[in-house]
């Protein structure tokens, strides 16, 4: 995750990135679930990321996501991360119904999607809204 903008010290983004950390830790879990062949415990780990991954997708859609698209300097990106979201959603799904090879796949897409938002989204968004943007931001989130 990024450490070096500093745009965690924003307390939208700082709430953001820690889900990812617990977003990726629970991935992790599945992982190893479904590496083991453990249809059962990847389905667990597979509901737990779930319960994770739901609110945190809403909130930046409502909030943070639908701030940066009123600048269409930002509209196409924030369009594509809300794509890649319903692709999380539909690779976790598969993991869910008991397709273990999905678990890679959706690590993979996991892992792009929050680098892309990490390095990319949350730091050009401190840059780019300004106090009252802000304000909606947090009020939405």
């Amino acid at each position: 995750m990024c450490s070096y903008c500093g745009c965690r010290t924003n307390t939208v983004i700082a709430r953001y990135s820690a889900e990812h950390d617990e977003i990726i830790n629970a991935m992790g879990v599945l992982r190893r679930a479904a590496s083991a062949g453990d249809r059962d415990g990847a389905g667990v780990a597979a509901r737990d990321l779930a319960v994770l991954l739901d609110p945190h997708t809403a909130s930046e859609e409502r909030s943070l996501f639908a701030e940066l698209r009123r600048d269409a300097e930002f509209t196409a990106h924030v369009d594509g991360l809300c794509a890649e979201h319903r692709g999380i959603d539909a690779a976790l799904a598969r993991v869910v119904e008991g397709d273990l090879a999905a678990a890679g796949m959706l690590e993979d897409i996991l892992r792009r999607h929050i680098d892309k938002e990490e390095n990319g989204l949350f730091p050009a968004a401190v840059i780019a809204l300004d106090g009252p943007a802000w304000e909606r931001v947090v009020s939405a989130a």
